[in-house]
């Protein structure tokens, strides 16, 4: 049975004898709140008559289903999310009536009421295989089709699709309200994953942008409770930013009619590319203030979706195999476009600081796979939205462009939308265009960066002789066993030497003296150009962050950099050198608590907002999970006071000192904190510059409901100040944080047990229930979570599964008896959902990983 799954090889069979020309799709909305009237109309033809097969369709139900004109009987040809089509003539009509289910889930058709006016907002999220929740379809990216959607909805609200919004026309009275109808016209030819629907009383505003082939209407939404919030100068600015650089860059106009920007609830990822009308996370409607990493965060996201409008939207890939592709690229433009035609010229010094990491932690977990992976089905799509389908294909693509040349390399591009606009390619059409361009052969290449897993290490190896000079000097690369691939690589090699600083009260610094750009492969590359050149105080292989690699330093260079901790006056090279610490202590090569005391050390002054954040999440990482169960306490305590001590003499108002307070305030243990969280909270104390605004205020509050002095009836009070959708998800965490037994079985009893939360409150009541100042309450979880695992998984949707089974283990633990359970649990259910398998399993990994860090720290 196929259940809601599709595969590669049935795609194939259909796209084979099937050519879909349109769909129109009807829409009720005015059918109360849990379901909607659904009719669609298919035109197809079928290259051999009489053959047999299916359109996808997950509905309630179904009412009728007519073929060619013939009835068919949905008792009879409706299960398992198809509807049989037998004996196809050669040009076909299916008509299908049905009634959809929205959900709260973020996926198909997605229903939010705002608690602030009870006003309702949907929008839809169909990639990877949900457009089937809203009409009936052929679930595949290879079938495209125009689509033309009209839509009953209550008169006043806002609705936008894929083609410019007509005017409605009143279609009278549905239960005292006032409906419209909106008859879009039919769309050019695209896949169903980028067709879009957002409707309700949005706020709107409008702006537009001279293109390539005229005017493009620009429309940014957002709900009427967020409007104030709201910066649609700054979202406009940087949109037409990336239109003015991806129409020169690719040599194709925009290929749309409009381009909106809708900000909506309850959003599972960062953003989804629908073509023309792009919907975002309303994370990035910033209520409060935020660092200017999640402010340069948005502006790539902008550039991201805009990206895909021309690669994913104009040339689309075959089927999910080339996934990474779609997203990778998207990666690449985004940050080359943000990096040149931006304020933010620093972006690939972001990108190797938080892409490339998220990148090098999932390429070293049990369930990595190749750039290119087999995506038999569309459950082996669904969960490879991960570091490797994102991070390090953009990275693996980046290297490419340094391999080809970037003029090559942009003169392929060109004609690969030049050529297939409007249709469906692989990786080889890509590939195929790169070797005429740049005349470099890259099947090779293409098997060793794209078809195998596993990050390599380098390390220096070197001898010197009395005067301090190498007499032998070599890249050594190595491999996971399980993963043993060695891989050419184009990479820096900076040396760097002691100075004195530019004042008198300034201490050293580290400049660069040399720098050497060279290309390694195989086990050992010997480097003739370093040969006879004195040995720096520190150098740092992998300068300038082109390799996709882990790196080491040797003891010198290491012992300089401990020395030194803010030596370097280039964020990069810093951001090198601690992410070169960061994999020694996640390896079991450096201690935790070295690497704790090491960056509290770096942090004074640093003014690099997303190397601030990473650090800071690294930090906190390797005091809960790294340290030996015995020195947590102290670390902790060393940890949450520094945070506390730098954000003192930060400097006032910056962002520096915002993410400092937010960071000490988030990993605070000690209950002697309680007296300055309230005085911030109040207004008896504050940091000079720094106001408390809502969001901070909920920081404090739920460092003291963690801290176990907040009862219920103060986080009511706070939710009371806050009644907005973002503050009930805030107080269902604080909820969830308080240190007793109580909190944690109702958090998940209402978050494992019942099955009714939307998935942003699942989220914030899982973080709640992870954080706990004792972790003996998360001990009996251990036997419960992994009991819960199978039922948990099979009653829910993907998105919902990944959110509980993710978010209600006990991490914090980090102990063997969790690891052992969680062996056991995948030793016995060998056969469960893939999905599910490897969600386990990669929380087994870092129980795993944690362990052999926590010896390594115990030694000292």
């Amino acid at each position: 049975m196929p259940g809601k799954n599709l595969t590669r090889d049935e795609a194939a069979a259909r796209a084979s004898i099937l050519t879909v020309d349109s769909y129109a799709v009807r829409l009720d909305l005015t059918t109360g709140p849990e379901h909607f009237r659904t009719v669609t109309t298919v035109r197809f033809s079928c290259s051999e008559p009489g053959a047999d097969t299916f359109v996808d369709l997950i509905a309630a139900s179904v009412e009728s289903v007519t073929l060619n004109g013939a009835a068919l009987d949905p008792a009879e040809v409706f299960a398992d999310s198809r509807i049989a089509l037998p004996g196809l003539a050669a040009d076909n009509e299916l008509v299908v009536d049905a009634t959809g289910s929205y959900t709260n889930t973020g996926e198909g058709l997605h229903r939010f009421v705002d608690p602030v006016d009870n006003e309702v907002y949907l929008y839809t999220q169909f990639e990877v295989p949900d457009s089937r929740r809203m009409y009936a379809v052929f679930e595949q990216p290879d079938l495209k089709a125009s689509f033309a959607f009209t839509v009953t909805a209550p008169a006043h609200w806002k609705v936008v699709s894929n083609s410019p919004t007509p005017t409605p026309e009143a279609a009278g009275v549905t239960d005292g309200v006032e409906v419209a109808t909106w008859s879009f016209a039919p769309t050019k030819r695209i896949s169903s994953y980028i067709t879009a629907l957002i409707a309700g009383p949005y706020d709107e505003v409008r702006d537009e942008v001279q293109a390539r082939e005229g005017v493009v209407p620009l429309g940014i939404f957002c709900r009427k409770s967020l409007t104030e919030h709201l910066d649609a100068d700054n979202i406009f600015d940087c949109t037409k930013k990336g239109f003015a650089f991806f129409e020169k860059e690719f040599d194709q106009p925009y290929p749309f009619e409009k381009y909106d920007q809708i900000f909506t609830p309850e959003y599972n990822m960062g953003a989804m590319e629908n073509a023309g009308a792009v919907t975002f996370t309303e994370v990035y409607v910033f209520r409060s203030k935020v660092s200017e990493a999640k402010v340069e965060r948005r502006a790539l996201t902008i550039l991201h979706e805009l990206a895909h409008m021309w690669f994913g939207n104009l040339v689309t890939m075959k089927w999910w195999d080339d996934l990474w592709l779609n997203e990778s690229f998207a990666e690449w433009a985004s940050t080359t476009c943000q990096a040149e035609a931006t304020e933010w010229t620093s972006a690939w010094t972001t990108f190797g600081t938080s892409e490339k990491a998220w990148a090098y932690d999932q390429d070293q977990l049990s369930s990595t796979h190749p750039i290119a992976a087999d995506m038999r089905h569309l459950e082996d799509v669904e969960v490879n939205f991960d570091g490797i389908t994102y991070a390090k294909g953009a990275s693996v693509l980046k290297q490419l462009v340094a391999y080809v040349g970037r003029e090559p390399f942009v003169a392929a591009l060109r004609q690969y939308f030049a050529t297939h606009k409007w249709g469906n390619t692989t990786l080889a059409d890509l590939l195929d265009e790169l070797e005429k361009a740049s005349g470099r052969e890259l099947t090779e290449w293409s098997k060793l960066w794209l078809e195998t897993a596993g990050v390599n290490t380098l390390r220096p190896v070197f001898e010197v002789d009395s005067d301090g000079r190498y007499t032998t000097f070599a890249i050594e690369q190595t491999a996971a066993d399980s993963h043993p691939t060695l891989r050419p690589h184009r990479l820096g090699i900076g040396r760097y030497a002691v100075r004195p600083g530019g004042s008198p009260d300034a201490g050293d610094v580290l400049e660069r003296v040399g720098y050497d750009e060279v290309d390694i492969d195989g086990a050992r590359t010997e480097i003739e150009a370093l040969v006879g050149q004195a040995q720096p105080d520190l150098l740092l292989v992998n300068d300038e962050d082109l390799a996709y690699a882990k790196i080491r330093l040797d003891e010198r260079s290491l012992a300089t950099a401990l020395s030194l901790p803010r030596g370097f006056t280039d964020s990069l090279p810093r951001s090198l050198v601690l992410g070169a610490t960061w994999d020694m202590t996640r390896d079991a090569e450096m201690s935790a608590r070295d690497f704790v005391r090491f960056v509290l050390e770096t942090l004074p002054g640093e003014s690099d907002s997303t190397l601030l954040r990473v650090l800071v999440n690294q930090l906190s990482t390797a005091t809960r999970l790294y340290t030996a169960p015995e020195h947590r306490g102290e670390t902790s305590a060393l940890l949450s006071s520094s945070l506390k001590a730098l954000a003192t003499t930060a400097q006032p108002g910056s962002d520096a000192q915002f993410q400092l307070v937010e960071a000490w305030a988030n990993t605070t243990r000690d209950l002697a904190d309680e007296t300055q969280l309230r005085a911030l909270i109040s207004g008896e104390s504050a940091f000079e510059g720094l106001s408390v605004d809502t969001e901070l205020r909920w920081t404090f509050v739920k460092a003291l409901a963690a801290l176990g002095v907040a009862d219920e009836a103060e986080l009511q009070a706070e939710l009371d100040r806050d009644p907005t959708s973002t503050g009930r998800e805030r107080h269902a965490e604080a909820l969830a944080a308080r240190p007793t037994a109580e909190a944690k079985a109702d958090a998940w009893a209402k978050a494992v047990e019942q099955n009714v939360l939307p998935n942003q409150m699942v989220e914030a009541v899982s973080a709640g229930f992870r954080r706990s100042t004792d972790l003996s309450l998360l001990e009996p979880y251990i036997e419960k979570y992994h009991a819960m695992l199978v039922e948990a998984w099979d009653g829910r949707s993907v998105a919902m599964g990944e959110r509980v089974v993710g978010g209600f283990y006990p991490f914090a633990l980090a102990s063997e008896q969790l690891k052992a359970a969680s062996d056991a649990w995948l030793a016995g259910h060998t056969d469960a959902a893939a999905g599910l398998v490897r969600t386990v399993a990669e929380n087994r990994d870092t129980v795993a990983r944690a362990l052999l860090a926590q010896a390594r720290d115990r030694r000292g």
